[in-house]
């Protein structure tokens, strides 16, 4: 199943069910995902770029007139040279590591034209064998959670809005697009978790992968 989520117009509720998780179609319009939490500083102290290790930043990360752009080709090396990961270009978020409570990641995304199997944003930390809690992932022009379901398809060359919201002691992960609540999920354990985005080459790569982002924020849950 796939969902488009271009216009805000008002849905029909359903839910679609994919255990462990579902997709949900709101049948009223969007709301504000970051109401009760505070947003916290985000400056270049608290995060940095994770880029194939034998090149220097600017030749895969540049940021100007307020736009984070990240891109990665999948003949690149990976971060480290111990690593056996893919490609990747992302913006690692260090500053606010977290184990527990309810945290939210918001930024605005841009994917062009051709980009596909590939990362562009991630909860980092969960318990083995897993890596990640969430990975949102382009392939051929839609979002998908991981390799599937599709959450919104035809999203090359258009700005969408992203909120994340990880409730670590409950075990949820929400996703809102563009203001709407359209999937929600089941944590994956971990002791210690971290948002990144970016681009992170997965399964089928193009050979050139890039998103761009811009206000991005970090919040948590007010006590």
């Amino acid at each position: 199943m796939a969902f488009l989520f271009q216009k805000l117009a008002f849905f029909s509720l359903s839910f679609l069910q994919f255990a462990p998780h579902k997709i949900l179609v709101q049948s009223w319009g969007p709301s504000d995902p970051t109401e009760g939490f505070i947003s916290l500083p985000l400056n270049r102290s608290y995060y940095h770029i994770q880029k194939p290790y034998d090149l220097p930043e600017n030749q895969r990360y540049c940021f100007s007139d307020g736009v984070h752009r990240c891109w990665v080709y999948s003949t690149d090396k990976p971060h480290t040279p111990t690593s056996q990961t893919k490609p990747r270009t992302e913006i690692a978020i260090q500053g606010y590591n977290y184990s527990y409570g309810v945290w939210q990641f918001e930024g605005h995304w841009y994917v062009p034209q051709g980009t596909s199997g590939v990362c562009i944003m991630q909860v980092f930390g969960a318990s083995p064998p897993h890596a990640t809690t969430l990975m949102l992932r382009v392939v051929n022009g839609s979002l998908l959670y991981y390799r599937g379901p599709v959450l919104v398809q035809d999203i090359y060359d258009k700005w969408f809005k992203l909120n994340v919201i990880h409730d670590v002691d409950a075990a949820k992960v929400k996703v809102y697009i563009n203001g709407c609540l359209i999937f929600e999920a089941d944590g994956r354990g971990g002791t210690s978790h971290a948002f990144k985005c970016g681009v992170y080459a997965q399964n089928d790569d193009s050979y050139y992968m890039e998103s761009r982002w811009k206000e991005i924020k970090v919040l948590r849950k007010c006590d």
